[in-house]
């Protein structure tokens, strides 16, 4: 019984984390670093394209986030920077030949710098944030591994009174040394206690006392 219930706890760990690697299968990105780069550069240049086409009344900075966001979620800091620097470079661009009319350049500039930090600070939030998740999802990866191979006895164990053997889930009955290594991580090495060694030695006509005598006295003789 005991025996059943350990095999049907390894059992559901082990599904558990089967479950888990499907579901970080499921959740793996479609496209690869590198085509999530080249998507992010192609989509950064058609918003500018429609930036410019609609002119500087109507403003589209707020969807330059979409490729910074989408670059820092699956590439490295290198790409994360380069796309934030077309990004900024390409609004500019649109800002600049739909003809705003600024009073002087040093406000187009300012302009462009303030974006530019708005893209990096978006841009590096969200890879922190990938960071951390990765993180947090190989440790939790790490410890439903553990656990499965963890090895737990709990309940009664039902034990003779004699010679103390242990019987297990299929009615036969084991050591108790062996039934304990089969169901945990556990092992044994075998000695003897002060009582049974005395006992042992008393049936084998040896007196303990006299031998701890020896014992002593040899100690004493041996010592400088």
């Amino acid at each position: 019984m005991l025996g059943s219930y350990v095999t049907l706890k390894k059992t559901v760990l082990s599904k558990n984390v089967c479950s888990q690697e499907k579901m970080q299968m499921k959740n793996d990105p479609v496209l690869t670093p590198t085509a999530t780069f080249i998507a992010t550069i192609v989509l950064t240049l058609m918003l500018g394209i429609i930036d410019w086409v609609s002119g500087y009344e109507l403003q589209f900075f707020i969807f330059y986030f979409l490729p910074v966001g989408i670059v820092a979620w699956m590439c490295n800091l290198k790409r994360i920077c380069f796309v934030v620097g077309l990004c900024t470079l390409t609004w500019f661009a649109a800002d600049w030949f739909s003809g705003n009319p600024y009073t002087h350049i040093g406000y187009a500039i300012w302009n462009t710098i303030i974006r530019l930090v708005a893209f990096l600070i978006l841009g590096y939030a969200i890879f922190e944030i990938k960071v951390l998740l990765d993180v947090e999802r190989k440790i939790s990866a790490d410890l439903q591994k553990a656990l499965s191979e963890v090895k737990t006895l709990t309940g009664l164990l039902p034990i003779c009174a004699g010679c103390k053997k242990i019987r297990n889930d299929t009615g036969y009955w084991q050591q108790l040394e062996e039934y304990i290594e089969h169901h945990s991580e556990a092992s044994f090495t075998h000695g003897y206690c002060q009582q049974c060694a005395e006992k042992l030695l008393r049936d084998a006509g040896i007196d303990p006392s006299t031998l701890h005598l020896k014992i002593e006295g040899a100690s004493k003789t041996n010592s400088p």
